[in-house]
C-alpha cells in the first residue's frame, strides 16, 4: 500500500515536498516512481529512483527544478519540487514495482494521489 502526502495550493516559483509512504511489502526491493495527472491528461511520468537510489529518471519538464529521493529504513520516498510552474498543476501519484521505467503500464501499485496546485 502506497500512501502519499504534501500536496496544497502553491504560488508560481514556490517548493513543496511530496512524500508517500509504503507498507505491506518490502521496500528496499522496489523501484519507486512519481507520475502526475493533469485535468484531461493523461498519466505521465515525472521521475523514478532505482531501490538503492544509485539512479533516478526525470521527465525533461523537471529536470533541475524536482528531486526525488528515498529513505529506506522509513520505507518513504520524497518528491522535492522548487521553482514550480503553473503547468506543474497535476494530481501526483507515487508508484512502485520491481521493473525500473517511465510507462504507466510497467507499475503495479499505485497510490491514491495528491492534488498539486500551482498559481501564477
Amino acid at each position: 500500500q502506497l500512501q502519499a502526502s504534501g500536496g496544497g495550493l502553491v504560488q508560481a516559483g514556490d517548493s513543496l515536498r511530496l512524500s508517500c509512504v509504503a507498507s505491506g511489502g518490502t521496500f528496499s526491493r522496489l523501484v519507486m516512481g512519481w507520475f502526475h495527472q493533469a485535468p484531461g491528461k493523461e498519466r505521465e511520468f515525472v521521475t523514478a529512483i532505482t531501490r538503492s537510489a544509485v539512479s533516478t529518471t526525470y521527465a525533461d519538464s523537471v529536470k533541475g527544478r524536482f528531486t526525488i529521493s528515498r529513505d529506506n529504513s522509513e520505507n518513504t520516498v520524497y518528491l522535492q519540487m522548487n521553482r514550480m510552474k503553473p503547468e506543474d498543476t497535476a494530481v501526483f501519484y507515487c508508484t512502485a514495482d520491481l521493473k525500473y521505467s517511465s510507462s504507466p503500464t510497467e507499475y503495479s501499485y499505485w497510490g491514491q494521489g495528491t492534488l498539486v496546485t500551482v498559481s501564477s
